[in-house]
């Protein structure tokens, strides 16, 4: 493998993503990797996995479906924790009334 070629690879993919995080979706591969798997990642590891044939970037609907799923799911996980911080209490009646 020569190192110097797969390097300037990673850095001219990396030059071309405009975004500082980019989408990108899973490949199969030989060592158990599952196909479609959809991930942010910063530029230099999405142009490193493509290089490395492990994933390619996300077209823009699907860049746009996972964004939106994951905002989404932020967005169920802090109504959650607002549930949980939620606080009764409970008083007990006066005496005489009941």
């Amino acid at each position: 493998m020569d190192l110097k070629a797969y390097f300037r690879q990673i850095r001219q993919i990396e030059q071309g993503l405009e975004d500082p995080f980019v989408v990108i979706v899973s490949e199969p591969t030989d060592d158990g990797g599952q196909a479609g798997i959809r991930t942010e990642v910063p530029r230099y590891i999405a142009a490193k996995m493509m290089v490395e044939r492990r994933a390619r970037l996300a077209s823009a609907e699907e860049a746009r479906r996972f964004r939106e799923e994951q905002t989404e799911a932020r967005r169920a996980a802090e109504q959650l924790a607002a549930a949980s911080r939620m606080q009764f209490t409970i008083a007990p009646a006066k005496p005489g009334k009941q």
